[in-house]
């Protein structure tokens, strides 16, 4: 689809150099949106477009308005929809995609191609590439990696404010109880498997 190829260039024009929300992790989620697609028989052209789209604007961790990055996200990609050929039906269902994919807005997506997207991007959060990002953020907030007292919370709630492996057990552990469709649960199921292999693998080499 023409309309897509449009759609990437002027993303990737348009994306900070932010290395944990930048362009490479937008094509990340736009190849796994388009897996679940194809078992899900979804409209690629929606789902794929919301892809492209859902990070346009991304505050940083450290920015009080991190929580509303995907409401502006969704009202800046209003105006560039708008240049191309898009139905206003069509417009509608995207801005709500990417309006309630992020985690942080608690929300599951109404549309079958909400769902699809909010899934292509925790994907994103799972696995190695997870664990690449976790600490990618860790390192930019000058986060410590964990808890000297009680590095895998056992005795206390997670704090991911504070320190960077409670991420794991605050967020990431949980996200694949909280997927939409089947076979994005099949691959978070996979992706969680390596987040428990490392934090065993971490384990052993804290307490040798």
């Amino acid at each position: 689809m023409k309309v897509l190829d449009s759609l990437k260039d002027e993303v990737k024009k348009r994306m900070e150099n932010d290395s944990v929300h930048d362009f490479e992790h937008t094509i990340r989620v736009y190849k796994n949106a388009q897996k679940i697609c194809k078992k899900e028989k979804a409209n690629e052209k929606l789902v794929l477009s919301a892809a492209l789209l859902h990070d346009i604007i991304s505050y940083p961790k450290s920015d009080k308005r991190s929580k509303i990055s995907s409401i502006e996200s969704a009202k800046k990609s209003k105006e560039i929809l708008e240049k191309f050929d898009f139905s206003k039906d069509e417009i509608i269902i995207i801005l709500d995609a990417i309006r309630d994919h992020s985690f942080s807005q608690n929300k599951i997506p109404k549309t079958l191609e909400g769902k699809i997207l909010q899934d292509a991007d925790r994907l994103d959060a799972l696995g190695a590439i997870g664990i690449a990002r976790v600490f990618a953020t860790g390192g930019l907030l000058k986060r410590p990696f964990y808890n000297i007292d009680d590095p895998f919370c056992k005795r206390r709630p997670p704090d991911d404010n504070t320190w960077t492996i409670d991420h794991f057990f605050q967020k990431l552990l949980k996200l694949e109880s909280l997927m939409n469709t089947k076979s994005g649960k099949a691959e978070a199921k996979k992706r969680t498997r390596i987040l428990k292999e490392f934090l065993n693998q971490l384990k052993q080499e804290l307490y040798p």
